[in-house]
């Protein structure tokens, strides 16, 4: 029984996204608090709001002036003095600052040079396949074996930094967004992700400038001056943590559908041209990204008050259930035609790896499909979501029925 079934507990006045109940049934609690009660509050992390319509998460997403986005990641150190830049720009950066660290950013996410990467991201799928059925097992974890491997490597691949580093990355993304601030304090210096993005540029410094995205920002010029070190570094941090969570969320949550839903698997393969509406469909119904502003000055959300300084988290996968945005908002269907998700994020914040993450996680679906046609959970109650504003099967246990050779 979930804590949304139980009347000990009121997710409208004692919310906490980083609980494991929330990450287990957080689309019946959006559904539920939508209908009676749409700007949710919790004190955890210091006191949290959690609007959960469309139209209120839009309002928020698109005033920068009320709404800042000096910290992103709620914890209960929440982050002052750090505007406009913030510590993961352009992420984390207000205007005006936020337009020229995003420009920065864009040749490298532009669709001429994600293509370039497409290839890449096949083999890489096609190999952990291979991995996968090697021993002719009929069971398989499809997160750990799969979808939490593909971001980490095209990461890896884009920064210039080794693949096997991806363990690391993996437990810089657990603590930093699924358990934030649990770990303070009991973590080793060498054991951070600050002390790795130190020493990775360190490294680089000494080294020959490099044809990847590090060695990219590294010779990036501003009005004849080279980028400030901590943007540099920051922006090194968002990619690394935002970059590869996300994406592997997505993935790990559109086979889970696919597993529970044959005629979707029928259709794909049946149908290759409906492969993109099914990708725009995955991203509305299973987004992935919750975000959070920290309130610029006293403003309201909805009617209710909030206060400067209070965290306010913008939860995407929300909006995009909202029946007031969607047609059939409860419904997944596969070929939908119109579809103005905003799994992306909305303003001026809307995110800059889209390109990368819709190749990502279109490849990731084809490849495994064309692989393993047909298969389902072994167990829907040893499914395990992740906690925190990223919400993802983190573990995934399928029962392969059928796969076709390579």
């Amino acid at each position: 029984m979930t804590d949304l079934q139980q009347p000990t507990r009121d997710w409208a006045i004692d919310f906490d996204h980083t609980s494991d109940d929330y990450a287990q049934a957080a689309p019946e609690i959006w559904d539920d608090l939508r209908g009676r009660c749409p700007v949710a509050h919790g004190e955890a992390h210091g006191g949290v709001w959690m609007p959960t319509r469309h139209d209120d998460i839009s309002a928020i997403a698109n005033d920068t002036e009320s709404f800042s986005s000096e910290g992103v990641i709620v914890s209960i150190f929440k982050p002052q003095g750090l505007a406009p830049m913030g510590y993961a720009p352009p992420i984390t950066a207000d205007p005006p600052f936020h337009h020229d660290s995003r420009r920065i950013l864009l040749p490298a996410f532009a669709p001429k040079a994600i293509d370039k990467l497409e290839e890449a991201t096949r083999e890489t799928c096609r190999e952990l396949l291979d991995e996968l059925l090697a021993s002719g097992a009929t069971m398989a974890d499809a997160a750990v074996q799969y979808a939490q491997h593909i971001p980490v490597r095209v990461i890896a691949h884009m920064l210039g930094v080794p693949r096997e580093d991806g363990d690391r990355f993996r437990l810089f993304i657990h603590r930093i967004i699924e358990k934030p601030g649990e770990y303070s304090g009991t973590v080793s210096p060498e054991d951070t992700l600050i002390y790795y993005i130190e020493q990775t540029l360190k490294a680089r410094r000494d080294q020959p400038p490099q044809d990847d995205l590090i060695g990219y920002l590294m010779s990036i010029e501003v009005d004849g001056e080279p980028l400030p070190d901590a943007q540099i570094f920051g922006t090194i941090g968002l990619l690394i943590i935002a970059g590869i969570d996300t994406t592997w969320s997505a993935i790990g949550a559109s086979l889970w559908h696919l597993a529970q839903h044959p005629d979707d698997r029928r259709r794909l393969i049946d149908d290759p041209e409906v492969l993109p509406f099914a990708i725009e469909e995955f991203l509305r119904f299973y987004a992935p990204v919750t975000m959070a502003r920290i309130a610029a000055t006293d403003t309201e959300i909805g009617g209710c008050p909030v206060a400067e300084r209070d965290w306010v988290l913008l939860p995407f996968p929300s909006a995009n259930r909202d029946p007031e945005a969607f047609d059939d908002a409860d419904e997944f269907v596969i070929d939908r035609q119109r579809n103005r998700h905003v799994a992306f994020g909305l303003g001026i914040h809307r995110c800059v790896g889209s390109n990368l993450a819709r190749m990502e996680l279109t490849v990731a679906v084809d490849e495994w499909m064309k692989r393993i046609p047909d298969f389902e959970l072994s167990d829907p109650a040893t499914v395990r979501w992740s906690t925190g504003q990223v919400r993802g099967p983190r573990e995934l246990p399928v029962r392969i029925l059928r796969t076709v050779e390579a």
